[in-house]
């Protein structure tokens, strides 16, 4: 079984923000395949359903974004699970919007739920790092982030969120690079 995270803060305020697009590629991965009705448990939300062979939970921390770790602990240890079957979506301020990269490790470069999942299960889970862009100056960071995605942005938004859904089974896989290269062909114009 793999447990996939998204990142993002609980409650209607925050569905569309840039920091909720973790929330977003979940909820567009359980539409997609299909997964059960969220139901509460662990301290968030989870979904659960099979993309491919693989068993997969997905899970949206309730806890808000610095303690996201909290809520990835206590399902890894109800499973029984190792960090590296974990895949945490999270926004990411240094790639450009709507790229699509994936990683094992590595540091956190300032992300509370990165930060929170690290303390809680250490560094060597991976992660879909979703661009949102830099806002060029760091004193617009926090602002942009917890700002709403533009009108302009949701056409893109949606696009990439449904590649990524669509390109989800190269995931489940363990195939990081399709996954990455099908979602980047699938944003071109």
């Amino acid at each position: 079984m793999q447990l996939w995270v998204g990142l993002g803060n609980p409650g209607p305020q925050y569905a569309m923000h840039r920091h909720n697009v973790g929330f977003m590629a979940l909820d567009a991965i359980a539409e997609v395949h299909g997964f059960s009705p969220a139901k509460k448990q662990f301290q968030g939300w989870v979904r659960e359903g099979r993309i491919g062979t693989e068993k997969l939970l997905l899970l949206k921390p309730a806890t808000f974004m610095n303690e996201s770790g909290r809520a990835v602990r206590a399902a890894l240890d109800f499973y029984k699970l190792e960090p590296g079957d974990v895949t945490v979506f999270h926004d990411e301020l240094d790639l450009a919007p709507f790229k699509v990269k994936v990683k094992i490790g590595g540091g956190t470069a300032g992300h509370n739920g990165l930060r929170s999942t690290d303390k809680h299960i250490g560094p060597d889970f991976r992660r879909v790092r979703i661009g949102i862009g830099h806002p060029g100056h760091k004193d617009r960071v926090t602002g942009y982030v917890l700002g709403n995605y533009a009108k302009a942005e949701i056409e893109d938004l949606s696009d990439m969120l449904g590649a990524i859904a669509a390109e989800a089974p190269w995931l489940a896989e363990g195939d990081d690079a399709r996954f990455m290269s099908d979602v980047a062909l699938r944003m071109q114009p």
